[in-house]
């Protein structure tokens, strides 16, 4: 089974920023232990915070991949484009967000992804990509 994270702007800062809404750990040191806990699924691992470079890896690994996880970040409440590439791929994407975005400002409402994806995992910190994987590996 081959799972890629895709991960959006700004998330290459955990453990760094906002500390209080996002934690003290890096996604480097999560991933290495998400790859220890689901040794058994070959996991991908994509940060970027340019839009089209987010597209371009959803088409990359939308037609081959048995799952996405994907956490767009901002892109989330902007971008028609991603959610328009989620649209067009055939590999189940699971949308994730560390924090509860409908907690915050109005804005993060909007969703230009969740109506795209196979479900939405909101709020839960970190754990929400591991529960992603528990869904794939089902």
């Amino acid at each position: 089974m081959k799972i890629a994270i895709i991960n959006g702007p700004n998330l290459n800062l955990l453990g760094k920023r906002e500390k209080d809404i996002y934690g003290n750990m890096s996604f480097d040191d999560f991933l290495l232990q998400l790859k220890k806990q689901y040794s058994e699924i070959d996991i991908s691992y994509f940060q970027s915070n340019v839009e089209g470079e987010l597209i371009n890896e959803l088409q990359r690994v939308g037609f081959e991949y048995d799952g996405i996880i994907f956490n767009p970040g901002g892109y989330t409440h902007t971008s028609v484009a991603i959610g328009d590439a989620i649209a067009a791929i055939t590999t189940p994407v699971i949308e994730v967000h560390i924090s509860n975005v409908h907690a915050r400002e109005d804005f993060r409402k909007i969703s230009h992804v969740s109506g795209k994806a196979a479900g939405s995992i909101i709020g839960l910190g970190l754990k929400g990509y591991e529960l992603a994987m528990e869904w794939f590996a089902s």
